[in-house]
């Protein structure tokens, strides 16, 4: 595994050091926050390549973190949290994180997730070295840029994939357990909202009007496609 800066935030002691241990084990680099502020104040004089963000914390909590942090930066964030809920990790999702898990877990499976939001991420191959376009949309995988006409559009490190696989194949409907196959690499379960929640804020940074989209278009019953 390359190396990787790992910011780990959480305000429990015990769980930072419990996580570093594993972290430092797989030759990771491991700094540390027990806050939203600290963190937000870290990631300006240091380069994270993946933040573990606890979702419950005194002060700044972590959805609200989780977005100051997604106005600049679009490394991988992975939510931890004790709450469990369906719409709990929606939530969680909606406000620009990659992968959720919740308390308590098994540390090895949080090392698995880390090693594949960072695969994805940093290991990225495009497959062309020329830009993806539909109508006024441009898509520059060697730089993972999104425009819409002129405007930059942020988009985090899973919308950009779904969206990239579905420029890449346009007129080709996916359906949602395809999508999350193919972009997360895991198996996909029915209960699983992940793919709809990000297809969602997709459409809510690309689309005029999200309610009726131009670019992403769901083909009910089966999918989707651009």
């Amino acid at each position: 595994m390359s190396y990787a800066n790992i910011l780990l935030v959480d305000d429990e002691e015990d769980i930072r050091n419990v996580l570093s241990i594993y972290l430092k084990n797989e030759g990771y680099e491991v700094s540390h926050a027990s806050t939203g502020i600290e963190a937000l104040e870290l990631l300006q004089r240091m380069k994270a390549d993946l933040v573990i963000l606890d979702v419950m914390m005194p002060g700044m909590d972590g959805i609200e973190t989780c977005m100051r942090i997604r106005e600049t930066y679009e490394m991988p964030i992975i939510f931890l949290s004790a709450k469990s809920q369906d719409m709990d990790k929606i939530h969680g999702l909606m406000s620009g994180a990659d992968d959720y898990m919740v308390k308590p877990f098994n540390p090895l499976e949080l090392i698995a997730r880390v090693k594949s939001q960072l695969r994805r991420y940093r290991a990225y191959q495009p497959n062309e070295s020329q830009a993806l376009e539909v109508g006024n949309l441009r898509m520059e995988e060697e730089t993972r840029q999104v425009f819409i006409g002129e405007q930059d559009v942020r988009l985090t490190p899973k919308e950009f994939d779904i969206l990239a696989l579905l420029v890449r194949n346009k007129g080709q409907v996916f359906s949602i357990e395809k999508i999350y196959e193919m972009v997360w690499g895991e198996p996909f379960y029915k209960s699983d909202n992940t793919v709809m929640v990000h297809i969602t804020k997709i459409r809510e940074k690309i689309e005029e009007n999200p309610k009726k989209p131009l670019y992403i278009k769901t083909v009910w019953g089966v999918g989707y496609k651009v």
